[in-house]
């Protein structure tokens, strides 16, 4: 996966494991560079990935009910209004 990302000049938004980096280290200069990795593009990420957990917990939005874009964006607000109530 790293691999597909650095070809792609994509930065890593995921921690690199604690393994990999140990094997990474072991190896010294053959064992490459660190990915690049940014906090806050994670920490961005994580809430975004977070909250598509929560709307999928309704099953309307799940399997899309709804057949137009207007009322399947009103069961989205919907189930907004009931998380954050």
């Amino acid at each position: 996966m790293l691999t597909y990302l650095r070809r792609g000049h994509i930065p890593a938004t995921i921690p690199e494991r604690r393994d990999r980096q140990a094997n990474r280290l072991r190896r010294g200069r053959a064992g490459g560079r660190p990915p690049a990795f940014d906090r806050v593009a994670h920490r961005r990420r994580d809430i975004v990935e977070r909250c598509f957990n929560r709307l999928k917990q309704f099953r309307a939005i799940a399997t899309r009910f709804a057949k137009t874009p207007t009322s399947y964006r009103g069961l989205i607000d919907l189930a907004t209004l009931l998380l954050r109530l």
